[in-house]
C-alpha cells in the first residue's frame, strides 16, 4: 500500500480554522500546490469541510481539512459552524488563523483544543496585503494567545516552510501509536488469521482491518496463513507447529478460543484496534462493568460506518443478542452510525464502539473523553465480546 493509498483514517489530520475570509482556503491551496478550495472575497464561501489527502514532506501522509468560518451567521451558518465543530474533533494539528479585532472566539477555540491535547498553531495570513506586514497583529496575537504566530503569505508563498517546520515540531507523541499488532509478534513468527467470510464481508475483498493487519504482518516479516472459521482445524493440522499468534474476527471468538493450541496467543482485529484507535486500558476497565449492569440498562452501540444493516450484522444483531443472553431481555439497545453521536450521554449505562477503522484516532479519543467526562463507561466490540464470553483474560492486547 503506497502513500497515495493510505486510508484517510490513518492520516494525520491538519485543520484550518478561523473566521470567514481569514485566508484559510488560500493557505490550503498554497500548501497543497493545488486549487483544492474555492477562494473568494465573499464571506462564507466554504460551506462543508473540504478534505485533501496528500503527502507532506517531513511528516508523511496527511489530510488537510478546510472549514467554514466559525463566525458564520444565520440558520445555514449555524449548520456550517456545527460541521466545523464536528470536524475539529478529528484534528491532530489545528492551524488557527487570526484577524484584527476581537480575538476572544479564537482564544476560546484554542483553549478547548489544548484542553483536549490537540496541538494549535496560531497563523497570520496575507502578510503581503497588510500595511505593516502584519507586525502589529503579530504582537497582539502573541500577547492574547501566549504563543508567537507563524506569518505567511499564500500569494507570495512566504512562511510556508516555517509553518511546515512548526507542524513537524507539533506532531503528537501518539500520532502513529505504534503498530496495529505491537509487541504481539515479530520477524519469523507464524501468525494464523481466522476470518469468517459471511454476509458482511464485501464480495471479492477483505474488510479494511483485515487488510491493514495483514499488510503490517508482512512488513514485519511474519509468516502469515489465513483460513475461514470452518477450516481452522484443517489449517492447524497443515502447520508444522502451533502458530505464535492467532488473530480472528471477534464474532468467531468462541469457536476459535475452543480450538486454539494452548501455546498460541489469541486476539481479534477489533481488540487490536482498541489500542490502535482508542484507549485500550479504559475499554478493558469499562468491559469489566458489563456484568454489573442493571437488567434494564440502556446501551449505545456506535458504528463508524453508515452501511445499511444486514442480516446477522455484528453491531445490530449479534452483539445485542449476546448482550441480552448475558444480561437479560430487559436490556435497551440504541444505535448511532457515522458521525451521529449524542452530545448528552447521561442516559446511557454503557457505550460500545466498533473498531473505528473509518475514524482517525483523535476522533475516537474525543469520544472517549466525552464518555469519561460524563461518567459513562466505553468499550469496543472485540473487548466487550471477549468479556461477555468470559475469555477476556485469555485475549492479548499489544503493550507497545
Amino acid at each position: 500500500m503506497g502513500l497515495a493509498d493510505t486510508p484517510r483514517a490513518n492520516r494525520l489530520h491538519i485543520g484550518l480554522f478561523g473566521k470567514r475570509n481569514s485566508g484559510k482556503s488560500s493557505l490550503l491551496n498554497a500548501m497543497t500546490g493545488q486549487s483544492v478550495a474555492t477562494v473568494s472575497h465573499v464571506a462564507g464561501t466554504t460551506t462543508d469541510p473540504v478534505y485533501k489527502a496528500m503527502e507532506l514532506y517531513g511528516i508523511g501522509p496527511v489530510v488537510f481539512v478546510d472549514t467554514a468560518g466559525f463566525d458564520d451567521e444565520g440558520e445555514l451558518g449555524g449548520i456550517r459552524v456545527e460541521k466545523t465543530r464536528d470536524a475539529a474533533k478529528a484534528i491532530d494539528i489545528a492551524l488557527l488563523l487570526f484577524e484584527d479585532g476581537d480575538m476572544s472566539e479564537e482564544i476560546a477555540w484554542m483553549k478547548q483544543w489544548k484542553n483536549g491535547k490537540t496541538a494549535v498553531i496560531p497563523v497570520i495570513s496575507r502578510i503581503d496585503a497588510r500595511a505593516d506586514g502584519g507586525e502589529a497583529l503579530f504582537r497582539a496575537v502573541k500577547e492574547a494567545a501566549g504563543q508567537a504566530p507563524i506569518m505567511v503569505s499564500a500569494k507570495e508563498r512566504k512562511g510556508l516552510d516555517a509553518l511546515r517546520g512548526e507542524m513537524i515540531r507539533c506532531l503528537p507523541e501518539d500520532y502513529e501509536n505504534g503498530s496495529i499488532t505491537g509487541d504481539l509478534c515479530g520477524e519469523g513468527d507464524l501468525v494464523l488469521l481466522v476470518m469468517p467470510q459471511d454476509i458482511q464481508a464485501p464480495k471479492g475483498r477483505l474488510i479494511l482491518p483485515q487488510v491493514q493487519t495483514m499488510r503490517e504482518l508482512l512488513d514485519k516479516k511474519c509468516i502469515v496463513m489465513s483460513c475461514t472459521t470452518d477450516r481452522m482445524e484443517d489449517a492447524l493440522a497443515a502447520l508444522g507447529k502451533a502458530p505464535h499468534l492467532i488473530i480472528t474476527d471477534s464474532q468467531a471468538f468462541s469457536k476459535v478460543h475452543a480450538q486454539k493450541p494452548p501455546e498460541s496467543l489469541l486476539t481479534s482485529f477489533s481488540v487490536l484496534f482498541a489500542r490502535y484507535k482508542g484507549d485500550a486500558p479504559y475499554f478493558v476497565e469499562s468491559a469489566s462493568k458489563l456484568s454489573t449492569l442493571p437488567a434494564d440498562a440502556r446501551i449505545l452501540i456506535a458504528e463508524a460506518c453508515t452501511h445499511r444493516p444486514l442480516a446477522e450484522d455484528i453491531g445490530r444483531v449479534k452483539l445485542p443478542r449476546l448482550l441480552r443472553k448475558k444480561l437479560g431481555e430487559g436490556l435497551r439497545v440504541e444505535f448511532a452510525a457515522g458521525r451521529d453521536f449524542p452530545r448528552d450521554l447521561s442516559g446511557f449505562d454503557m457505550v460500545i464502539h466498533c473498531g473505528a477503522c473509518m475514524f482517525n484516532r483523535r476522533y475516537v479519543l474525543n469520544r472517549v473523553e466525552e464518555c469519561r467526562r460524563q461518567g459513562v463507561p466505553m468499550t469496543n466490540y472485540g473487548v466487550a465480546i471477549a468479556a461477555l464470553l468470559g475469555i477476556l483474560e485469555d485475549v492479548q492486547l499489544p503493550k507497545s
